[in-house]
Protein backbone atom coordinates (compact mmCIF):
# COMPACT_ATOMS: atom_id res chain seq x y z
CA UNK A 1 0.00 0.00 0.00
CA UNK A 2 1.09 3.57 -0.70
CA UNK A 3 2.20 5.34 2.47
CA UNK A 4 0.50 8.65 3.15
CA UNK A 5 2.03 11.05 5.66
CA UNK A 6 -0.11 14.05 6.53
CA UNK A 7 1.32 17.17 8.12
CA UNK A 8 -0.76 20.04 9.50
CA UNK A 9 0.86 23.45 9.98
CA UNK A 10 -1.52 25.56 12.05
CA UNK A 11 -0.24 29.14 11.98
CA UNK A 12 -1.69 32.27 13.53
CA UNK A 13 -3.18 33.33 10.19
CA UNK A 14 -3.75 30.14 8.18
CA UNK A 15 -3.58 26.36 8.49
CA UNK A 16 -1.96 24.28 5.75
CA UNK A 17 -2.41 20.57 5.19
CA UNK A 18 0.21 18.67 3.16
CA UNK A 19 0.27 14.96 2.45
CA UNK A 20 3.34 13.22 1.02
CA UNK A 21 4.12 9.65 0.00
CA UNK A 22 7.02 7.56 1.25
CA UNK A 23 9.38 9.14 -1.30
CA UNK A 24 8.52 12.66 -0.13
CA UNK A 25 6.39 13.67 -3.10
CA UNK A 26 3.42 15.87 -2.21
CA UNK A 27 0.23 14.10 -3.24
CA UNK A 28 -2.41 16.42 -1.75
CA UNK A 29 -2.74 19.81 -0.06
CA UNK A 30 -5.31 22.19 1.39
CA UNK A 31 -5.37 25.58 3.12
CA UNK A 32 -7.88 26.91 5.67
CA UNK A 33 -7.99 29.72 8.24
CA UNK A 34 -6.12 29.77 11.53
CA UNK A 35 -6.67 26.98 14.06
CA UNK A 36 -5.38 29.09 16.95
CA UNK A 37 -7.97 28.10 19.56
CA UNK A 38 -7.41 31.24 21.65
CA UNK A 39 -8.59 33.34 18.73
CA UNK A 40 -11.29 31.21 17.07
CA UNK A 41 -12.35 28.96 19.96
CA UNK A 42 -11.88 25.23 20.52
CA UNK A 43 -14.91 24.09 18.50
CA UNK A 44 -14.04 26.18 15.45
CA UNK A 45 -10.40 25.09 15.57
CA UNK A 46 -11.46 21.43 15.61
CA UNK A 47 -14.01 22.02 12.84
CA UNK A 48 -11.32 23.51 10.61
CA UNK A 49 -8.96 20.63 11.33
CA UNK A 50 -11.70 18.20 10.41
CA UNK A 51 -12.46 20.05 7.20
CA UNK A 52 -8.80 20.04 6.21
CA UNK A 53 -8.41 16.33 6.84
CA UNK A 54 -11.61 15.70 4.87
CA UNK A 55 -10.33 17.71 1.90
CA UNK A 56 -7.08 15.74 1.84
CA UNK A 57 -8.93 12.43 2.00
CA UNK A 58 -11.38 13.50 -0.71
CA UNK A 59 -8.51 14.47 -3.00
CA UNK A 60 -6.88 11.07 -2.47
CA UNK A 61 -10.08 9.05 -2.49
CA UNK A 62 -9.38 7.55 0.94
CA UNK A 63 -10.75 7.60 4.49
CA UNK A 64 -8.88 9.18 7.44
CA UNK A 65 -8.15 5.67 8.70
CA UNK A 66 -6.03 5.13 5.57
CA UNK A 67 -3.54 7.85 6.53
CA UNK A 68 -0.28 6.19 7.58
CA UNK A 69 0.78 8.85 10.09
CA UNK A 70 -0.31 12.39 10.93
CA UNK A 71 1.38 15.28 12.69
CA UNK A 72 -0.75 18.19 13.91
CA UNK A 73 1.43 21.27 14.48
CA UNK A 74 -0.97 23.55 16.32
CA UNK A 75 -0.51 27.15 17.50
CA UNK A 76 -0.39 27.35 21.29
CA UNK A 77 -0.16 23.58 21.75
CA UNK A 78 1.80 22.62 24.83
CA UNK A 79 0.87 25.80 26.66
CA UNK A 80 -2.45 24.94 28.31
CA UNK A 81 -2.87 21.78 30.43
CA UNK A 82 -6.64 22.00 30.08
CA UNK A 83 -6.91 22.60 26.35
CA UNK A 84 -4.08 20.34 25.15
CA UNK A 85 -5.76 17.02 26.08
CA UNK A 86 -8.99 18.22 24.45
CA UNK A 87 -7.21 19.06 21.21
CA UNK A 88 -5.32 15.78 21.25
CA UNK A 89 -8.49 13.76 21.77
CA UNK A 90 -10.33 15.71 19.08
CA UNK A 91 -7.59 14.98 16.55
CA UNK A 92 -7.86 11.28 17.31
CA UNK A 93 -11.61 11.40 16.86
CA UNK A 94 -11.19 13.08 13.45
CA UNK A 95 -8.84 10.34 12.27
CA UNK A 96 -10.38 7.27 13.86
CA UNK A 97 -6.96 5.87 14.79
CA UNK A 98 -3.96 6.61 17.02
CA UNK A 99 -1.21 6.95 14.41
CA UNK A 100 -0.75 10.64 15.06
CA UNK A 101 1.07 13.12 17.28
CA UNK A 102 0.33 16.70 18.25
CA UNK A 103 2.86 19.42 18.90
CA UNK A 104 3.45 23.14 18.66
CA UNK A 105 3.55 24.58 15.15
CA UNK A 106 7.14 25.72 15.83
CA UNK A 107 8.18 22.14 14.98
CA UNK A 108 6.81 22.58 11.44
CA UNK A 109 9.08 25.56 10.81
CA UNK A 110 12.15 23.69 12.06
CA UNK A 111 11.35 20.49 10.17
CA UNK A 112 10.75 22.40 6.94
CA UNK A 113 13.61 24.87 7.10
CA UNK A 114 16.27 22.37 8.20
CA UNK A 115 14.79 19.15 6.82
CA UNK A 116 14.58 17.63 10.32
CA UNK A 117 18.35 18.06 10.79
CA UNK A 118 20.05 19.47 13.90
CA UNK A 119 19.96 23.24 14.21
CA UNK A 120 17.74 26.14 15.18
CA UNK A 121 14.79 27.71 13.39
CA UNK A 122 13.19 31.04 14.22
CA UNK A 123 9.53 31.53 13.40
CA UNK A 124 8.59 35.18 12.99
CA UNK A 125 5.08 35.40 11.61
CA UNK A 126 1.98 36.56 13.45
CA UNK A 127 3.83 35.51 16.62
CA UNK A 128 7.45 34.56 17.21
CA UNK A 129 9.21 31.54 18.67
CA UNK A 130 12.50 29.69 18.38
CA UNK A 131 12.89 25.92 18.28
CA UNK A 132 15.89 23.68 17.79
CA UNK A 133 17.15 20.14 18.08
CA UNK A 134 20.62 18.69 18.66
CA UNK A 135 21.43 15.01 19.02
CA UNK A 136 17.88 14.12 20.05
CA UNK A 137 17.55 17.01 22.47
CA UNK A 138 14.98 19.75 21.79
CA UNK A 139 14.26 23.19 23.25
CA UNK A 140 12.19 26.28 22.60
CA UNK A 141 12.59 29.96 23.42
CA UNK A 142 10.07 32.75 23.13
CA UNK A 143 6.53 32.11 22.01
CA UNK A 144 4.96 33.49 25.17
CA UNK A 145 2.06 35.13 23.32
CA UNK A 146 1.31 38.69 22.33
CA UNK A 147 0.38 39.83 25.84
CA UNK A 148 3.66 38.65 27.41
CA UNK A 149 6.12 38.65 24.55
CA UNK A 150 6.31 37.45 20.92
CA UNK A 151 9.05 40.02 20.38
CA UNK A 152 10.05 40.54 16.77
CA UNK A 153 6.81 39.10 15.40
CA UNK A 154 4.44 40.84 13.00
CA UNK A 155 2.05 41.50 15.90
CA UNK A 156 4.86 42.96 18.02
CA UNK A 157 6.08 45.17 15.17
CA UNK A 158 2.54 46.40 14.54
CA UNK A 159 1.99 47.21 18.23
CA UNK A 160 5.28 49.13 18.36
CA UNK A 161 4.16 50.98 15.25
CA UNK A 162 0.81 51.90 16.80
CA UNK A 163 2.56 53.10 19.97
CA UNK A 164 4.87 55.24 17.85
CA UNK A 165 1.84 56.62 16.00
CA UNK A 166 0.34 57.71 19.32
CA UNK A 167 3.55 59.48 20.35
CA UNK A 168 3.76 61.21 17.00
CA UNK A 169 0.15 62.30 17.29
CA UNK A 170 0.40 63.98 20.70
CA UNK A 171 3.82 65.55 20.23
CA UNK A 172 6.07 63.20 22.17
CA UNK A 173 7.87 62.21 18.99
CA UNK A 174 8.56 63.91 15.67
CA UNK A 175 6.00 63.00 12.99
CA UNK A 176 7.34 60.75 10.24
CA UNK A 177 5.87 58.85 7.28
CA UNK A 178 4.57 56.13 9.63
CA UNK A 179 1.92 58.50 11.01
CA UNK A 180 0.28 59.23 7.68
CA UNK A 181 0.58 55.68 6.39
CA UNK A 182 -1.18 54.18 9.41
CA UNK A 183 -3.86 56.88 9.40
CA UNK A 184 -4.60 56.24 5.73
CA UNK A 185 -4.53 52.46 6.04
CA UNK A 186 -6.96 52.52 8.97
CA UNK A 187 -9.11 55.25 7.35
CA UNK A 188 -8.95 57.39 10.51
CA UNK A 189 -11.04 60.55 10.56
CA UNK A 190 -8.92 61.76 13.47
CA UNK A 191 -6.00 60.24 15.34
CA UNK A 192 -7.96 59.31 18.47
CA UNK A 193 -10.14 57.03 16.35
CA UNK A 194 -7.24 54.54 16.37
CA UNK A 195 -8.33 53.55 19.90
CA UNK A 196 -11.77 52.57 18.64
CA UNK A 197 -10.34 50.69 15.68
CA UNK A 198 -7.84 48.71 17.72
CA UNK A 199 -9.63 48.26 21.06
CA UNK A 200 -13.29 49.18 20.51
CA UNK A 201 -16.41 47.06 20.09
CA UNK A 202 -15.32 45.92 16.60
CA UNK A 203 -11.67 45.67 17.63
CA UNK A 204 -9.07 44.27 15.29
CA UNK A 205 -8.23 40.61 15.82
CA UNK A 206 -4.72 39.40 16.60
CA UNK A 207 -4.08 38.54 12.96
CA UNK A 208 -5.57 41.85 11.76
CA UNK A 209 -3.22 43.78 14.04
CA UNK A 210 -0.30 41.69 12.78
CA UNK A 211 -1.32 42.63 9.24
CA UNK A 212 -0.26 46.22 10.04
CA UNK A 213 3.42 45.19 10.19
CA UNK A 214 3.96 45.83 6.45
CA UNK A 215 2.89 49.44 7.05
CA UNK A 216 5.76 49.83 9.52
CA UNK A 217 8.14 48.24 7.02
CA UNK A 218 6.96 50.52 4.20
CA UNK A 219 7.39 53.57 6.44
CA UNK A 220 10.95 52.49 7.23
CA UNK A 221 11.65 52.19 3.49
CA UNK A 222 10.24 55.71 3.10
CA UNK A 223 12.83 57.06 5.56
CA UNK A 224 10.93 56.96 8.86
CA UNK A 225 13.68 56.66 11.47
CA UNK A 226 11.33 55.44 14.20
CA UNK A 227 9.97 52.66 11.99
CA UNK A 228 13.52 51.72 11.02
CA UNK A 229 14.46 51.46 14.70
CA UNK A 230 11.48 49.18 15.37
CA UNK A 231 12.63 46.75 12.68
CA UNK A 232 16.24 46.75 13.89
CA UNK A 233 15.03 46.07 17.43
CA UNK A 234 12.86 43.21 16.09
CA UNK A 235 15.92 41.65 14.43
CA UNK A 236 17.97 41.83 17.60
CA UNK A 237 15.21 40.27 19.67
CA UNK A 238 14.86 37.40 17.18
CA UNK A 239 18.63 36.85 17.27
CA UNK A 240 18.42 36.67 21.06
CA UNK A 241 16.16 33.61 20.68
CA UNK A 242 18.92 31.85 18.74
CA UNK A 243 21.57 32.69 21.32
CA UNK A 244 19.36 31.42 24.14
CA UNK A 245 18.75 28.14 22.32
CA UNK A 246 22.45 27.57 21.70
CA UNK A 247 22.94 27.34 25.47
CA UNK A 248 19.81 25.30 26.09
CA UNK A 249 20.72 22.74 23.42
CA UNK A 250 24.30 22.43 24.60
CA UNK A 251 26.13 23.50 21.44
CA UNK A 252 29.87 23.78 22.09
CA UNK A 253 31.74 27.07 21.86
CA UNK A 254 33.51 26.02 18.65
CA UNK A 255 30.59 24.04 17.22
CA UNK A 256 28.98 25.61 14.13
CA UNK A 257 25.22 26.04 14.45
CA UNK A 258 22.84 25.87 11.50
CA UNK A 259 20.16 28.57 11.76
CA UNK A 260 17.16 29.02 9.52
CA UNK A 261 13.87 30.89 9.60
CA UNK A 262 10.22 30.82 8.63
CA UNK A 263 7.29 33.21 8.80
CA UNK A 264 6.57 36.47 7.02
CA UNK A 265 8.96 38.79 8.88
CA UNK A 266 12.33 37.11 8.30
CA UNK A 267 11.19 35.83 4.90
CA UNK A 268 9.80 39.07 3.46
CA UNK A 269 11.28 42.00 5.40
CA UNK A 270 14.84 42.35 4.15
CA UNK A 271 15.84 44.94 6.74
CA UNK A 272 14.96 42.61 9.61
CA UNK A 273 16.67 39.63 8.01
CA UNK A 274 19.90 41.58 7.32
CA UNK A 275 20.16 42.86 10.88
CA UNK A 276 19.25 39.40 12.19
CA UNK A 277 22.18 37.91 10.26
CA UNK A 278 24.53 40.68 11.40
CA UNK A 279 23.57 40.13 15.03
CA UNK A 280 24.33 36.42 14.72
CA UNK A 281 27.63 37.01 12.94
CA UNK A 282 28.70 39.22 15.83
CA UNK A 283 27.69 36.60 18.40
CA UNK A 284 29.29 33.35 17.25
CA UNK A 285 29.80 30.67 14.62
CA UNK A 286 26.40 30.52 12.97
CA UNK A 287 25.62 29.17 9.51
CA UNK A 288 22.52 30.74 8.01
CA UNK A 289 20.57 28.15 6.03
CA UNK A 290 17.94 29.31 3.56
CA UNK A 291 14.68 27.45 4.27
CA UNK A 292 14.71 24.15 2.39
CA UNK A 293 10.98 23.55 2.50
CA UNK A 294 7.85 25.29 3.71
CA UNK A 295 6.63 24.71 7.27
CA UNK A 296 3.61 22.84 5.88
CA UNK A 297 5.83 20.43 3.97
CA UNK A 298 7.99 20.25 7.11
CA UNK A 299 4.96 19.06 9.05
CA UNK A 300 4.55 16.22 6.57
CA UNK A 301 8.27 15.38 6.81
CA UNK A 302 7.96 15.28 10.59
CA UNK A 303 4.97 12.96 10.26
CA UNK A 304 7.12 10.61 8.16
CA UNK A 305 9.95 10.99 10.70
CA UNK A 306 7.60 10.00 13.54
CA UNK A 307 6.61 6.89 11.60
CA UNK A 308 10.26 5.86 11.44
CA UNK A 309 10.34 6.20 7.67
Amino acid sequence: MTARFLGVDGGGTKTEFVCIDDSGVQIAGATLGTTYHVEVGHEEAVRRLGEGVARICLALGIAPTDLTQVFFGLPGYGEDRTVDPLLYAACGALLGHHRYTCGNDMVCGWAGSLGCEDGINIVAGTGSIGYGERQGRSARAGGWGEVIGDEGSAHWIAVQGLATFSRMSDGRQAIGPLHQRLAEHLSLRDDMEVCERVMGRAALSRSEIAALAPIVSAAADAGDEAAHAILVDAAEKLAALVIALVDRLGFGAAEPVSVSYSGSILTNVGLVRRHFVTSLQNAGDFKLVSPRYTPAYGAALYSRHNAGA
